[in-house]
């Protein structure tokens, strides 16, 4: 380990010291948490899809159902950073429950996750997570584009599933679609590397997605449904992705310029939001308001970022830089986020445009 990193050895070390173990993973949080989202995500949902077009209930019900279907989904971040053999009946419930329900699966979003926190793509143009990769422009124009690929993008989402048969047609349409085609990301450089049990889990996760897709619009052909539900379901879809979008301008400062970084740059351009304002609370579900952290310790429960926050800013010297990566709110960061992004968006191609990597 360098010098230049020896302040984030020193804050793993001040959590190894400590009496209490940060790294122990609570199953009871996980399903508390996964429950209460169930149902309430569920509940106002299923009120606003079935409620009188226009009507008061639909209009109350709107907003409830998608800050707790954003909850909801959010839980596919905690359920990728368990481990291979951590809490296998967790991950498969949720995944059918909620993954297969949203059309956002966590095989299909774990790989390119953790890509993102890797040095080697990390802040480059091929994290599939760093915002200004797929802004692709600079001013309005950038602006009405990325509004435009964040609104085609659950519709995208959608046909890729429902149009997943087709690809076993053939070998090689088969691995440009797994390639390709099995990662929740706008940034299209990303490729995904798949090894033999990739193939086995996507084609697992992918074939009841379909099946669900294709049982959305079954329900209106033969009309167990009105088909406005369709146009509902894509709203309540296209609202929680915007909401996840604002959440990334936030994440990190969006400095880099395309270079690999040095994982002391790597943290030093992500946030902690300690304090408990309107748009951390908005966005920022389940404790990962404190990015920065998550970033230095993957590992770290999300259940336990916001006591290790607490305990590091305690014991780390006062001229430790984990210090600086608090921020006093959302917007503090967004607006200078979006200013890196205007300005590094003039050194990508002008190409790009949204869809399943």
């Amino acid at each position: 380990m360098t010098d230049q990193t020896s302040w984030i050895t020193a804050a793993r070390q001040s959590l190894k010291n400590s009496n209490t173990n940060y790294f122990a993973i609570e199953p009871l949080r996980y399903w508390t948490d996964f429950a209460i989202s169930l149902i309430l995500a569920y509940s106002a949902g299923s009120l606003f899809l079935t409620a009188p077009i226009g009507s008061l209930w639909q209009l109350v019900a709107f907003p409830f159902a998608v800050f707790w279907l954003y909850r909801l989904g959010s839980l596919v971040h905690e359920v990728c950073h368990l481990g291979q053999h951590e809490m296998r009946a967790f991950k498969v419930t949720w995944n059918l429950l909620a993954g297969v329900v949203m059309l956002s699966p966590s095989p299909f979003f774990t790989r390119h996750h953790r890509d993102h926190h890797s040095c080697k793509l990390y802040g480059t143009h091929e994290d599939p997570e760093y915002v200004v990769n797929f802004y692709g422009a600079s001013g309005l124009v950038g602006v009405l584009r990325f509004a435009f690929e964040v609104a085609i993008f659950p519709l995208v989402v959608f046909l890729r599933f429902l149009l997943a048969p087709i690809t076993f047609l053939h070998p090689r349409l088969r691995e440009f679609a797994l390639r390709h085609g099995t990662a929740m990301t706008l940034n299209w450089r990303y490729e995904r590397d798949v090894n033999a049990w990739d193939r086995r889990v996507l084609t697992a996760i992918e074939i009841l997605c379909s099946v669900r897709a294709a049982l959305i619009l079954l329900a209106v052909l033969v009309g167990w449904t009105d088909w406005t539900r369709l146009p509902l379901l894509y709203l309540l879809a296209v609202s929680v992705l915007a909401l996840n979008q604002m959440r990334l301008l936030g994440d990190h400062h969006l400095a880099s310029q395309g270079d690999r970084l040095t994982f002391d740059d790597h943290i030093l351009d992500s946030c902690n939001y300690p304090r408990s304002d309107f748009g951390t609370w908005l966005l920022f579900p389940f404790a990962i308001r404190y990015h920065a952290l998550h970033h230095m310790f993957p590992s770290l429960p999300y259940h336990n970022l916001s006591a290790a926050h607490a305990y590091l800013t305690r014991t780390l010297p006062i001229d430790s830089p984990y210090h600086i990566l608090e921020q006093p709110s959302w917007w503090s960061v967004a607006r200078h986020s979006f200013r890196n992004m205007e300005h590094r968006s003039h050194a990508l191609p002008s190409s790009l445009g949204p869809h399943i990597t």
